[in-house]
């Protein structure tokens, strides 16, 4: 008996065996993690979770506060490390009144090797009114891609911080809390309920959708050659069965993928459905490509819920909310997309869908796919 591998069958399984060898992350560049816990007399200590490579990154930027400091002894690293974080973070009042603070742990994630932990102890007896926490010039040193989640206590409901959120600001969409102006996060702030925070989350998943260029160079890609509804349809619902499973994996924590490898897998499966247009005018079991390839993608939907956060008590309107908000855009993007390549169809001699426009904007999907390959890759800065 003779079995015919389809060339995006094969892609996807040596993803899917690439990934199983790689270790799997706990925390995402640019992306951090504080879990604040109150102890007794009016203490706090902090633990601050972040990639290893990222301090090293932020080690690097910062060299001149370790002027002279040799790292190579046993320990020291851990120390420097420590008294890094802890100038960078602050409980204080409103009236900006600080909590003595002070290291009280410095090193390796216990739970996971390529991430580091940095636990601080706060003593807010002397200060007086509701206490905040201000990651602010810890973020500033992250970059301007930097968030962080934070849960306070036994409430595992991560607002995130951003950058963005100093003086001035306004709180984005995908925001868990009302922060005060500068980005502090006050520590007595009632949370909202799963209700109020559906909205966000929906906003957030169109939001995703249409500002990932990838994806939409891939949904794009998939039905220039479509003429008839029911296969759009298909590819579409096919498209959202897959990427919600991993997509919901992902963002539970189930499943964890290095983000790189993810957007590489993703860029590739952008070039191998611009090129295919080349060789294939069938839409009609297209859907088994955008089936495949809607795992890899769905990891790529998740690193923008992640971002966000998803808060335990609303799991279920977090990722439903979401999943519908990236619904929603790609249905948006279909139903301009496609009416429009039937219209272009009048103008053409048969009536059909010209070569003339689908080769050129396949090509140019392609070497879309392939510029953010090569980005991803590191063969462009």
């Amino acid at each position: 008996m003779n079995f015919r591998v389809r060339p995006a069958t094969a892609f996807f399984a040596v993803f899917a065996f690439a990934a199983s060898c790689l270790p799997a992350l706990a925390h995402t560049a640019d992306i951090s993690s504080a879990k604040v816990l109150p102890e007794a007399g009016d203490r706090y200590r902090v633990d601050i979770g972040f990639l290893g490579t990222d301090i090293e990154r932020m080690f690097q930027e910062t060299q001149e506060e370790r002027a002279g400091v040799d790292l190579s002894p046993p320990g020291v690293l851990e120390a420097e490390i420590g008294k890094f974080i802890v100038k960078r973070v602050d409980l204080r009042n409103a009236d900006g009144k600080l909590c003595p603070s002070k290291v009280i742990y410095s090193g390796e994630d216990p739970s996971n090797p390529y991430d580091a932990k940095v636990s601080l102890q706060f003593d807010c007896s002397g200060v007086a009114g509701p206490i905040l926490y201000d990651p602010d010039r810890l973020m500033a040193t992250q970059g301007k891609r930097a968030k962080q989640l934070v849960s306070i206590g036994e409430r595992p409901d991560p607002p995130v911080l951003t950058p963005e959120q100093r003086v001035g600001a306004t709180p984005g969409p995908g925001q868990v809390l009302i922060f005060p102006a500068d980005g502090a996060v006050d520590l007595s702030k009632p949370l909202l309920t799963p209700w109020e925070l559906a909205p966000k989350f929906f906003h957030a998943g169109i939001e995703h959708i249409m500002t990932g260029y990838d994806h939409l160079c891939f949904l794009l890609a998939v039905v220039l050659w479509a003429s008839r509804v029911w296969p759009v349809v298909k590819i579409v619902t096919a498209f959202t069965a897959s990427h919600s499973v991993t997509l919901s994996l992902a963002a539970l924590n189930v499943v964890t993928l290095p983000s790189a490898w993810v957007e590489i897998a993703i860029a590739l499966s952008i070039v191998y459905v611009a090129v295919e247009n080349f060789f294939t005018r069938v839409t009609e079991t297209r859907w088994r490509d955008t089936f495949l390839f809607g795992f890899i993608h769905g990891f790529g939907f998740a690193s923008g819920l992640i971002e966000i956060g998803v808060p335990q008590r609303a799991v279920v309107p977090a990722l439903a909310s979401f999943n519908i908000g990236v619904e929603v855009g790609q249905i948006g993007v279909v139903l301009v997309v496609v009416p429009l390549l039937l219209a272009l169809d009048r103008f053409s001699d048969k009536g059909k869908r010209s070569p003339k426009i689908v080769y050129p904007c396949s090509a140019l999907i392609a070497l879309f796919g392939l510029y953010w390959a090569a980005e991803r890759v590191g063969l462009i800065g």
